[in-house]
C-alpha cells in the first residue's frame, strides 16, 4: 500500500476515533435519514443493539455438552473461561453486550455491486476501543476502495474468551444477518434497500479467537452460499475440520489464511485437511482474491499477534487484503 493510502488510513482511524467516543453508548436502531440520491457523501457508524446478538448465551457449549453459564451464585451467573486459566467471567457485564458496529463508507454506493465484511474480533476487545479505535477495521476497509459495509458483533466483552455464543446454533448467524439487513438500510437512509443487503455477498473475516464463531458460521449459520470469501488473521486455534470442510464443498469462495508462528501449528493441520480433500492451494501472498483461490501466507515468526490487524507482513493487512477482492470497486 502507498503512502498516500497509508496517511489516508491513519486520517479516518482518528476520524472514527473521535466518532466512537459520541456513539459509545448508542444501543437503538440507527434513526432513518434522508435518502441517498448517489454515492455516500460521509462515513455512516452506528452501535446497535440486536436481537440475534451472539450474546447473552444461556446454552450448552458444542462438543462439550456443558452449559456455557456453569457458575451461579445468589445474585450472578457466570462462565468458567478455560483461556483466562479457569477464571469466571459474570454474565453481566461479559457476556450481556447486544450490540454490534454497523459502519457505511463514504463513496459506499448501493446500486454498484457491493459486499458485506463481517469482522469477528479476537479476545479482550470492546468494539469502540479495538476494532473501531487500535484496530482500525473500519478505516482500513475505507482505505481499501471495495464497496462494502461493515458489521462487526461484539462477543465477550473486554475477556480472554473466544466463545461464539450464539452463533453456536444453528441458523441463528442467518437470523442476525436478516436483522442487519434492516438495521443497514436504516443507517443507509432507504428502508427500500433493505432487500439489497439481505442478498449482499459475505467476506467473512476473523481475527486470532474470532475464528470460532467465523467456523460455526460457514458450517451452521445457514449462509453458506452468499460466503464470497473467508479471511484468517493469525487463527485458527481450533476448528481447522470446519474451515477444510467448507473449502472443499465451496469452491466458488475464496480462503486467505496469514499467521504467524502462534498459528503455524494449526494452519499446517489445515493444509494437511485440504491436501487429503484433493483442493490445491498456494504459499505466498496472493495476487487477486478470485472464486476459488485458497493460500497461505506464513509471516514473519517474530511479529507480534496483538497487532496483526495493523501491523503483519504489511502495514494495514486488512485493507491490502481486500483491495485484492476484484469486481467491487467503490
Amino acid at each position: 500500500m502507498s503512502a498516500t493510502a497509508r496517511s489516508c488510513v491513519r486520517a479516518l482511524a482518528a476520524a472514527a476515533a473521535t466518532i466512537v467516543v459520541g456513539l459509545a453508548l448508542v444501543d437503538d436502531a440507527p434513526a432513518a435519514t434522508s435518502k441517498p440520491t448517489g454515492p455516500l457523501t460521509a462515513d455512516k457508524t452506528a452501535y446497535v443493539s440486536f436481537s440475534a446478538s451472539p450474546f447473552p448465551y444461556r446454552g450448552i457449549i458444542p462438543d462439550k455438552n456443558i452449559p456455557f453459564l456453569d457458575v451461579a451464585t445468589f445474585a450472578q451467573t457466570g462462565h468458567t473461561a478455560p483461556r483466562a486459566g479457569g477464571a469466571i467471567y459474570w454474565e453481566k457485564p461479559t457476556y450481556s453486550d447486544r450490540r454490534s458496529l454497523i459502519y457505511l463508507p463514504r463513496g459506499f454506493d448501493i446500486k454498484k455491486p457491493a459486499v458485506i465484511v463481517v469482522f469477528f474480533h479476537g479476545n479482550e476487545v470492546i468494539l469502540s476501543r479495538d476494532v473501531a479505535g487500535r484496530q482500525q477495521v473500519p478505516a482500513q476497509l475505507a482505505a481499501s476502495g471495495l464497496n462494502a459495509v461493515l458489521l462487526a458483533p461484539q462477543f465477550a466483552v473486554d475477556a480472554l474468551d473466544s466463545s461464539a455464543g450464539t452463533f453456536w446454533t444453528p441458523g441463528v448467524f442467518s437470523r442476525y444477518l436478516d436483522e442487519a439487513a434492516g438495521d443497514l438500510a436504516s443507517l443507509y437512509g432507504d428502508a427500500a434497500t433493505r432487500a439489497t443487503f439481505a442478498k449482499m455477498p459475505l467476506v467473512l473475516v476473523a481475527y486470532s479467537g474470532g475464528y470460532d464463531p467465523a467456523a460455526f458460521a460457514v458450517t451452521v449459520g445457514g449462509v453458506t452460499k452468499r460466503v464470497k470469501g473467508v479471511v484468517l488473521l493469525d487463527a485458527p486455534y481450533d476448528y481447522e475440520d470446519k474451515f477444510a470442510a467448507f473449502v472443499a464443498q465451496n469452491r466458488s469462495a475464496f480462503f486467505f489464511s496469514a499467521y504467524t508462528a502462534s498459528a503455524q501449528t494449526n494452519n499446517a493441520r489445515l493444509e494437511q485437511l485440504l491436501t487429503a480433500r484433493r483442493v490445491p492451494f498456494t504459499i505466498g501472498p496472493p495476487a487477486k482474491l478470485t472464486p476459488g483461490v485458497v493460500a497461505f501466507l506464513p509471516t514473519d515468526p517474530d511479529l507480534a499477534h496483538n497487532n496483526f490487524v495493523t501491523d503483519a507482513w504489511v502495514r494495514d493487512p486488512l485493507a491490502w487484503t481486500l483491495t485484492r477482492i476484484p469486481g467491487y470497486p467503490r
